[in-house]
């Protein structure tokens, strides 16, 4: 992006925002205006362990929103002298990226379909999808994710993010994909990593493992099926469930050890309805007395409680559940044939019907469903909720079972400074509520190969006790097409030969070390060393359990750290109706528009005012104030900059920030020294306030005083200003000029993490280099009073009111203006201004007590 415009610009004639971007966008990257210097001290940087977004079809408003907020804190730090380190990621693997390849090209992996090196895909997807190699998916999925990438960087440079641009990286690329499996290989050696065979969550649309950060509840419409089982006896024993279908996984039923209805039945035994299958009836704690009859049945699996109960009692395993979601097509062991064979390859809903038919012939079902709405377990990204399937997966320890390591992740909690504060309860009642060890393997395509291959026995059964580890100097590798060391590629599948891992890894498991990733561990140590453990981690609040948890997993078992010192989270934005705006709920409002209609400045504004880890709703309005403050930016600081530069210097004065020798001027009278005296105290607001990651109270602050500087010092200063600044005995001119282009200087810096675009454009127009790498201004108050000004305002301000009330130009002469109480001798102090600004023929003040009275009487 190359632009001829020279760097230090005349002012324009009429001066506007439209094509800002473009120029200076192209400018930025010319000149290398954010380019990282990896010279500079880990103290003298500042690192930012950037979000990678999903590259997944499109950026929305929501993004723009949280990014600008790290974009806000970048810019202040690099104006504080420090050299951010500032990356852009790109998170390009797991199933979004799978389902948009799927449905932008109209195609399915199927890895039983031989590779196809000259395959292309049609030009428009057809009804069904074509089934293609695994191979071919994949750089099908490489394709499309780099079209996304394009595009989503042409966004954030449109948007303004002060990125370095030369240090971008992918989560499925070379130097990704070799730290995520060198990671896991150390984790396997050191014990934290490991591969069990146990009850996992599954999604049957995607057929691949869920793990518990994924889950979210859904309120889904089902029915309590009152079903007797029966004891010895013939008693019967009701049971009330939603899940029929399941009654051949029972193996148990199970009442709260106090509950006097069935504590003469523990350690005693019922069949089953319909299969006449016997299961012994015991007590747990978990059993709820008040939850429909009391007691249930244990099936494998129907919920997470089945399967603490399956553990917890020491259980037979009976599943019925394919890994599709169908009833498998053999009964297990110990079930009658005869009617299980009346629901084997069944879905999920049309077993429940049938069974349900069923029961009520042999009358063991009584009544009809009572219909109820139940909070139910999908994966985030699924459309039916999940089963519980007994698979093979590989997990990393993170805390779920074992006390000493959750102990210690709370510990690191402690340690991070949270901003704001109380998002760190989030965080703790995750860890203290994990049930389970982390699950990092998918039964998926594109994504990080578990890096293993296991040996085949004589018939060709792999030993999984005994997996082929590869080379870390290996890594990437990839073990559906690479070979293990000592073998050679026609032993695949072979008897005596090798099989690789088919799985993935969950997406989280390479996100999790965005730190390393982007910071060259063990690729680049030199920079590692300087950027690592980083500063900052901003992200969204509904991922601290997942992508903020699991990073700190990471480093603290690989690095025994924190990645981070502090972390940001942003809140949500929310539609009109005050709904989380997502993809997946079709409320979602496309950035680009809005930065064509209004400005990338404009709608920075709107993201900068949402506060920090708070939820703001979309809002034009907000967007529409933003610009109208951009343009007040260029309109003002023409009419300062129009005055021109005061000339003919005191000797020995020097003023604060980057003026030139002719501009040090002396400032001398009172109204300006109240007024800079005003902006010290803002930029002393600002800077902590930056300081505290409270971007949105550093703008409020800026902003509020800007307006007070155009609506009041400018309208009481710009006679006086008017003057001949020229001349050395016209001091008072000599004082407004300099006060004036002072406070343009210092404001254009408060403003410029905010309003990159025309912070920039102005500062062009008389300064050297770039605001954004001006120094951050300091307080230098010069020992003015801060109440000057807004007494005097406050004045003019009655005074403009008495000729609107009286439909006069603001223009009209006042033959007389009286103003006593309290701060009437402050008054005085800018009285010359006040009655040149008001056109005042006579001023009278009378000190006194009590409150500023105000009488003005009109020619």
């Amino acid at each position: 992006m190359t632009n001829q415009r020279p760097r230090h610009a005349p002012m324009p004639e009429k001066p506007t925002l439209d094509g800002l971007e473009v120029v200076w966008a192209g400018r930025w990257e010319d000149e290398g205006t954010y380019r990282f210097d990896r010279s500079r001290t880990r103290e003298e940087i500042y690192s930012i362990d950037t979000p990678p977004p999903t590259v997944s079809g499109s950026l929305h408003v929501g993004h723009v929103f949280s990014y600008t907020h790290t974009d806000t804190v970048a810019r202040f730090q690099r104006m504080r002298g420090r050299e951010v380190f500032y990356p852009m990621g790109w998170d390009d693997n797991g199933l979004p990226t799978e389902r948009r390849v799927q449905n932008h090209f109209g195609v399915r992996c199927d890895p039983a379909t031989a590779y196809d090196p000259s395959f292309q895909p049609p030009d428009k997807p057809g009804k069904q999808q074509i089934p293609i190699s695994r191979r071919n998916f994949i750089e099908l999925c490489e394709r499309l994710t780099v079209e996304d990438e394009k595009a989503f960087e042409e966004l954030w440079r449109r948007l303004g993010l002060s990125v370095d641009w030369t240090m971008t990286y992918a989560t499925i690329d070379g130097g990704a994909r070799a730290a995520s499996q060198r990671a896991f290989l150390r984790n396997l050696a050191r014990g934290e990593a490991y591969v069990a065979e146990a009850p996992t969550l599954w999604d049957v649309t995607f057929r691949t493992a869920v793990a518990q950060a994924e889950l979210e509840d859904r309120e889904w419409p089902g029915a309590f099926h009152r079903i007797a089982f029966t004891r010895p006896s013939g008693e019967r024993i009701w049971i009330e469930t939603t899940r029929p279908e399941l009654i051949p996984a029972c193996v148990a039923l199970v009442a709260h050890p106090d509950d006097e209805r069935y504590r003469p039945l523990f350690g005693a035994t019922a069949r089953t309805p319909l299969f006449g299958v016997e299961v012994p009836i015991l007590a747990h704690h978990l059993a709820e007395p008040d939850k429909g009859s009391g007691i249930a049945m244990i099936c494998t699996f129907g919920d997470v409680t089945d399967v603490v109960w399956w553990r917890e009692l020491d259980l037979p395993t009976r599943a019925v559940i394919g890994w599709d979601g169908r009833i498998l097509a053999e009964p297990p062991a110990g079930v009658p044939a005869e009617p299980y064979a009346e629901l084997a390859g069944k879905t999920v809903h049309g077993a429940r019907e049938r069974i349900v038919e069923m029961l009520r012939a042999s009358g063991e079902m009584p009544g009809e469903p009572e219909p109820v709405k139940r909070a139910v377990k999908f994966y985030e990204k699924g459309d039916k909720p999940l089963e519980i399937v007994t698979t093979r997966q590989w997990y990393i320890r993170n805390g779920g079972r074992d006390r000493v390591l959750r102990e210690a992740l709370l510990g690191r909690g402690a340690e991070l400074t949270w901003r704001p504060p109380h998002m760190k309860v989030r965080y703790d009642n995750w860890v203290e509520g994990l049930a389970g060890d982390w699950l990092i393997s998918r039964q998926r395509f594109f994504g990080v190969p578990i890096p293993v291959w296991y040996p085949l026995d004589a018939d060709g059964e792999p030993d999984r006790s005994a997996p082929i580890l590869p080379d870390e100097s290996a890594l990437p590798i990839d073990p559906s097409s690479d070979v293990p060391p000592g073998y050679t590629e026609d032993q695949r599948g072979k008897p005596e030969g090798f099989a690789g891992d088919p799985d993935v890894m969950d997406t989280w498991a390479t996100s999790s070390l965005t730190p390393q990733i982007a910071g060259g561990w063990e690729r680049d140590e030199d920079l590692f060393r300087r950027v690592f453990p980083m500063d900052l981690r901003p992200q969204a609040h509904e991922i601290i359990r997942t992508w903020l948890f699991s990073t700190v997993v990471r480093a603290h078992l690989e690095e025994d750290t924190l990645p981070w010192r502090n972390v940001a989270i942003s809140g949500w934005i929310l539609d009109p109706d005050r709904k989380k705006m997502s993809k997946s709920k079709g409320n979602v409002v496309t950035p680009m528009g809005l930065l064509e209609e209004y400005g990338s400045d404009a709608v920075r504004y709107w993201a900068a005012s949402g506060r920090p880890g708070t939820d703001t709703a979309f809002d034009t309005g907000q967007i529409k104030i933003g610009r109208r403050l951009a343009i007040k930016i260029l309109n003002a600081s023409k009419f300062v900059l129009g005055f021109g530069a005061p000339q003919e210097p005191v000797p020995g004065d020097v003023l604060d920030g980057p003026e030139t020798s002719v501009e040090a001027v002396r400032v001398t009278e009172p109204l300006d020294l109240s007024m800079l005296a005003r902006l010290a105290e803002v930029v002393r607001e600002a800077t902590e306030a930056f300081e505290s990651y409270d971007y949105t109270r550093a703008l409020e602050r800026t902003e509020r005083f800007f307006w007070e500087f155009c609506d009041d010092y400018l309208e009481l200063v710009k006679a006086r200003a008017y003057g001949d600044a020229g001349d050395p005995g016209d001091a008072g001119a000599r004082s407004a000029r300099a006060a004036l282009r002072e406070a343009l200087d210092v404001m254009l810096r408060l403003f410029a993490p905010f309003l990159p675009f025309v912070t920039e454009e102005v500062w062009s127009w008389w300064r050297e280099g770039s605001v954004h790498r001006a120094a951050w201004p300091t307080p230098d108050d010069r020992g003015g009073d801060p109440e000057l000004l807004p007494a005097v305002a406050e004045v003019l301000g009655r005074v403009r009111r008495a000729k609107s009330d009286a439909r006069l130009s603001m223009r009209a002469e006042v033959s007389r203006l009286t103003v006593t109480g309290a701060r009437a001798d402050l008054v005085r102090r800018g009285q010359d201004d006040l009655c040149g600004a008001g056109a005042v023929e006579e001023f009278v003040l009378e000190p006194g007590e009590g409150d500023l009275t105000v009488e003005v009487v009109l020619v």
